[in-house]
């Protein structure tokens, strides 16, 4: 009996409920092929998503986040995706002073109508992590069984 140890990354991705989950149900229904590893959670707007939420998910083990919202100037909220992208800005920097790469976090915008992008983004997004390895970084601070 052989093990498979092939590494397979933890993926959270923070979705708009207007846009990009949309989107998502849009690559579903198409049957497009997304790794099953990226786990979906459906937020009403991206300037919902608190920066500690993306913390947190590192912390419980995500080998990488990404936050897909509205495209800029499309938002149902007006102006939410503005203040997700300066948000995001800024975390992004204090992520890179806690230590964990530049590429296990990204912001992607993907609307309703746009579930090829989702689902080729997701495959990008996985293949990039799965070049970087297991998230170490924050080992010490994880929650273990």
């Amino acid at each position: 009996m052989s093990m498979n140890n092939e590494f397979r990354p933890k993926i959270v991705a923070f979705c708009c409920n207007w846009c990009s989950y949309a989107g998502a149900d849009l690559a579903g229904s198409s049957r497009l092929q997304y790794p099953a590893d990226v786990k979906i959670i459906r937020v009403p707007c991206s300037c919902r998503v608190n920066p500690m939420f993306i913390l947190r998910a590192f912390e419980k083990g995500a080998d990488g986040v990404i936050m897909c919202g509205c495209h800029p100037g499309d938002c149902h909220y007006s102006t939410g995706n503005y203040y997700a992208r300066r948000r995001m800005t800024l975390l992004f920097s204090m992520l890179e002073y806690l230590g964990i790469e530049n590429g296990r976090t990204r912001v992607e915008w993907v609307s309703a109508a746009e579930g090829v992008k989702f689902s080729t983004t997701m495959n990008e997004f996985v293949d990039k992590i799965r070049s970087l390895g297991e998230n170490v970084r924050l080992g010490d601070l994880r929650c273990k069984d």
